[in-house]
């Protein structure tokens, strides 16, 4: 069995997969996100770093007592993208680990975006010039904290904060390294005009790696602390997001993965970076000539949350055992599509693509006496679905057109939320049998890596099996009225924002 260890904003977790992908243990920590100040948006490292062992310590602890029999291959590792963590020469941070959506670094990148350098930058790392940059944030921090700037000895990532803990040296997965704004893409080495913007050196930075490497853990006491065998090999892996493609099966063109977690991602596989002049969408290695280009949201699941715990205060007064989301799905379901004309811009944290505007805000629009908490409800979940869309459609003017889609992440779980995703985008979506699919993406790499990939078959490109959904047509033109509404309301409104 292979371990797909997956680091993500909501939560870590760890899941156990058998060569097919079925899954035999999971188990998962979720942590806060942490505002010092608006716009700041933190997490503690260490706390990440222990629920990482925890979970894994955890499933081994289910796997010993359900399969003893069965050995351990490898633990791979997925993680999100954007973090950004200053150490000093013992490994300790200086910082908190900055993530995506954080967005102190706004003005820099406002100031980046329209130049000449910018498009240059973008054109050469695949990474859009916005606050969630490791570029943006480092060059935030050589100007307004210098003192933490100076001292640093690196810059890096969550998942380079576990493997420096685990194996005492820092390494980047060419993946991950292609999310920071700061490695070249075709070259597959730091980008030294990045680098000169950052003013850093290649030395501030870990060591990019192929996905497929592995490092054996022999440090007894770390061993363990993961109750697992000394020698286990763990593989660095990829990001979530490229992860999630290959976990699904959204490896051929035509095919995209619709991932929403805590925020939300539209993506395909090419054999090529993109070429967007607009700079709508990102361009992040998987394999060193295999692209995953799309384009990130920031408000997915983070938007039901909000409207759950602000608007649904009862849900709280609920017994533990009373499915909330549930629950939740039955109220958007007593309103028809389209909300009665209530139409919302869901830009509660700003915006990633494609308008990669850090101060777009959230509205609600064309509000009248008849609409009630579940048109509201509806129409946020709606406004939400809007963003995916216009990434989707970003996406097939640089990539060809979109025939089928799978959807992944925790919304996943929501019959009504995957109808409707289906309705919008007018195209067949298809959900696993597991939603982890960046955890099974981190496993089939391992199994790559450990050379015996062949006994596991590939996350099928086919539906065979898979939940399926098709649109509705009638909705779908219902949908696009208020999608064209949508973006005028966008455009009307940004420079207010």
């Amino acid at each position: 069995m292979i371990i797909g260890l997956d680091i993500g904003t909501s939560s870590t977790k760890a899941v156990s997969f058998d060569h097919s992908g079925e899954v035999l243990t999971q188990y998962s920590i979720t942590y806060p996100i942490l505002t010092p100040q608006p716009g700041y948006y933190e997490q503690d490292p260490e706390e990440i770093y222990q629920a990482c062992i925890t979970s894994v310590r955890e499933v081994m602890r289910e796997i010993t007592k359900k399969y003893p029999n069965e050995p351990l291959e490898a633990i791979s590792v997925s993680s999100a993208m954007h973090a950004f963590i200053a150490v000093d020469e013992a490994g300790t941070p200086l910082t908190n680990s900055i993530i995506w959506a954080d967005q102190r670094s706004e003005g820099i990148a406002t100031a980046l975006r329209g130049t000449e350098q910018g498009l240059d930058l973008y054109m050469q790392t695949g990474t859009p010039i916005h606050p969630m940059s490791v570029l943006c944030k480092t060059m935030w921090m050589k100007e307004h904290d210098t003192n933490t700037f100076q001292q640093a000895y690196k810059f890096i990532g969550i998942k380079e904060y576990l493997f420096f803990r685990l194996f005492g040296t820092y390494m980047i997965d060419y993946s991950i390294a292609s999310t920071t704004g700061l490695f070249n893409i075709h070259t597959l080495n730091w980008h030294a005009p990045a680098l000169s913007a950052a003013g850093i050196k290649p030395s501030h930075l870990s060591e990019p790696v192929s996905i497929q490497h592995s490092l054996n853990l022999e440090n007894a006491e770390r061993a363990a602390e993961l109750h697992v065998p000394v020698g286990t090999p763990f593989i660095i892996g990829a990001s979530d997001g490229c992860l999630a493609n290959l976990g699904v099966g959204a490896t051929h063109p035509g095919i995209a993965s619709v991932t929403v977690g805590t925020s939300g991602a539209v993506r395909v596989i090419s054999n090529k970076a993109s070429a967007d002049h607009k700079q709508r969408v990102f361009s992040y290695l998987l394999h060193s000539q295999q692209f995953v280009v799309g384009g990130a949201v920031n408000n997915g699941g983070v938007l039901r949350n909000w409207f759950r715990d602000t608007f649904m205060t009862e849900f709280a007064q609920l017994p533990e055992d009373i499915n909330t989301s549930q629950l939740f799905d039955e109220v958007i379901s007593s309103v028809n599509p389209g909300s009665e004309g209530l139409v919302f811009l869901p830009y509660l944290t700003g915006e990633r693509a494609p308008h990669w505007d850090a101060k777009a805000k959230g509205v609600y629009f064309g509000i009248q006496l008849q609409h009630t908490k579940a048109h509201f409800g509806r129409a946020m979940i709606e406004g939400m679905l809007f963003a995916l869309y216009s990434v989707a459609l970003a996406l097939e003017e640089t990539t060809g057109p979109i025939h089928t889609v799978y959807a992944s992440g925790g919304l996943a779980r929501s019959r009504v939320w995957v109808q409707m995703l289906a309705d919008v985008f007018n195209k067949p979506v298809f959900v696993k049998d597991t939603v982890e699919s960046s955890a099974w993406g981190a496993a089939m790499i391992a199994l790559e890596a450990l050379g015996i990939a062949a006994e596991a078959p590939k996350a099928s490109n086919t539906a065979n099996g898979d939940d399926s959904y098709e649109p509705n047509k009638d909705h779908h033109l219902i949908y696009m009225k208020n999608f064209q509404q949508f973006e005028r309301l966008y455009e009307i409104l940004k420079d207010e924002f």
